[in-house]
């Protein structure tokens, strides 16, 4: 009997674009722009964002209407829609359920697993709080104890983890610096050569 398999992708940067750097744009602020791609310890990452937004009076309304500006990348439904016809595919992701949604609505409601904000009644967020540490890995690892062959694919640093967990993992518009770091990990840059490489593994 072939065993089952389940997909697990990344969200931003590889379906979606950067949230972070969409509302850097918007708001001017440059080291919003600083993401998992640059730096690999998230709660770093996570507590310069809380400061950032609170020494400049950003709330979660603020955040959310830039989200509700942006579409899914070029190709990236077709392609989720075709790897869903052939296998399950869950996004694991280290965004939050307060930026995801208008986001999964585009993309016909695929399964996500990511995190959520402490916010308080003005719509400040005050805080972030991580369904579990290295979720990611953590997620491909019961998969795997519930005996799914998992494929993986993810693009910054907070990824590498699932894919080297993964049976096979593959980087995907990922830069150079992690690139670099994984060389162990095919990259690809376009959505078919991606999904080539996985029905390969199915």
């Amino acid at each position: 009997m072939k065993q089952q398999t389940i997909v697990t992708l990344d969200l931003e940067g590889v379906l979606v674009p950067e949230i972070w750097i969409a509302f850097a744009d918007k708001t001017g602020i440059p080291e919003l722009r600083r993401t998992t791609r640059d730096e690999p310890d998230y709660d770093v990452l996570m507590r310069g964002r809380l400061d950032i937004l609170d020494q400049h009076g950003l709330k979660l309304p603020d955040i959310q209407e830039v989200i509700g500006t942006l579409s899914p990348m070029d190709g990236a439904k077709a392609f989720l829609d075709e790897l869903r016809s052939m296998t399950q595919v869950i996004i694991l992701s280290d965004t939050f359920e307060e930026f995801a949604q208008p986001l999964m609505r585009q993309l016909s409601w695929p399964s996500i697993f990511c995190h959520y904000l402490e916010v308080d009644e003005n719509g400040r967020i005050v805080n972030y709080k991580l369904r579990q540490s290295n979720q990611k890995q953590k997620a491909v690892a019961a998969f795997k104890s519930l005996n799914y062959k998992i494929i993986a694919a993810g693009d910054s640093y907070n990824d590498t983890t699932m894919l080297g967990e993964a049976h096979a993992g593959f980087l995907f518009h990922a830069p150079a610096n992690v690139r670099a770091e994984f060389p162990q990990f095919p990259a690809f840059d376009e959505y078919p050569d991606l999904l080539s490489a996985m029905k390969k593994e199915l």
